[in-house]
């Protein structure tokens, strides 16, 4: 059947470039049998017996017109057959790729549903508040659907860096590249027992600004509901630079419940330079560190316990150099000095 099929498949290429229409072709060639047969029983029997030669014509052109039209139903019976394999092939393989796809995407829903149930369970069992994380999704949901564009970014930036915070504390230290006052004020609003703070020239000018109000304030409240303990030193290098400026600024923070002292560094025992500190709780450590024009430029948070403990020791050394603040005497012609060292 193949070999009939690449025969006729090339006799019908020959017809096609030939122009020549099937139907006249298959008369032709019926025509041609018919005359074949009659000649061939004209040869065997003479003249004698016409009607046989139309017979033997008559029975050569059918079989040739038969055997023409069983070769083109063969021809399209395999055309047919291609074909639904082809399309059975074809079916096939789509089924497979959906089938494919539809698992791809069930896996993936289902690991975002467990990814989703594991992380609420998680937090549930945390010791954070849940139901401020819950508050968080929902409110950023809320953002990617019913706001405008700029807003949708300023939300993901947010985020973001709410993200990477909380990522870097899970690392023990946390930075930021300018001095961090709601990092300060979030933290005093948090503190819970021990407040111990070292105050130099590089933030003085930080006690006259409106975060410095909302940061005395926390500390304020801290001390009258939570009892915490506030303890601040303010750090000179030389006596002449305890002014009356810098000892008001001492009384005032007395007004709020701060135990405030002066301490002059060329005359405590702890040698070097010491720079802004905070420690909250003793577990936690705010630290800035001034640029080249003596201002905070970087606000840097440390909670490994190493650390801590090297701060809590060093502000322990400072605070027992110092004398609680007494009454101030009148003098004349001279800045009153409110702390001095401790008598070796």
């Amino acid at each position: 059947m193949s070999g009939a099929s690449l025969g006729a498949g090339q006799n019908g290429s020959v017809r096609q470039r030939l122009g020549i229409p099937k139907l006249f072709l298959k008369i032709v060639i019926t025509a041609s049998a018919a005359g074949a047969g009659f000649f061939v029983s004209m040869l065997l029997h003479g003249d004698n017996n016409n009607i046989w030669q139309w017979v033997a014509s008559i029975v050569f052109g059918s079989a040739t017109l038969i055997v023409q039209y069983l070769v083109d139903f063969g021809e399209r019976l395999e055309v047919v057959e291609k074909s639904q394999r082809q399309h059975n092939d074809d079916m096939k393989q789509t089924l497979n790729n959906h089938h494919s796809e539809m698992r791809e995407a069930v896996e993936k829903s289902f690991a975002k549903i467990n990814e989703a149930t594991e992380l609420f369970s998680k937090v549930d069992g945390s010791v954070l508040r849940s139901e401020e994380v819950t508050r968080l999704v929902k409110a950023y949901t809320q953002v990617g659907d019913e706001s405008p564009g700029i807003v949708k970014s300023f939300a993901e930036e947010e985020l973001k860096r709410l993200a990477e915070l909380m990522e870097d504390l899970i690392s023990g230290r946390a930075d930021s590249s300018f001095e961090n006052h709601e990092w300060l004020i979030d933290l005093a609003t948090c503190v819970k027992k021990t407040l111990y703070a070292t105050s130099t020239t590089v933030d003085r000018d930080f006690w006259s600004s409106e975060p410095a109000k909302r940061y005395l304030s926390a500390q304020e409240k801290a001390i009258k509901t939570r009892g915490v303990e506030v303890r601040r030193l303010f750090l000179v290098d030389e006596p002449e630079q305890v002014t009356e400026a810098l000892e008001q600024l001492c009384v005032r923070q007395r007004r709020y419940g701060i135990d405030a002292r002066i301490g002059v560094q060329s005359q405590l025992d702890p040698g070097g330079t010491v720079m802004d500190f905070i420690i909250f709780d003793g577990e936690l450590c705010y630290e800035t560190r001034p640029d080249n024009h003596v201002r905070p430029d970087m606000t840097m948070l440390r909670m490994k316990q190493e650390h801590v403990e090297d701060r809590v020791n060093q502000f322990n050394e400072l605070w027992a150099a110092t004398e609680p603040e007494h009454e101030p005497e009148p003098e004349q012609g001279s800045v009153r000095r409110r702390l001095r060292r401790v008598a070796e």
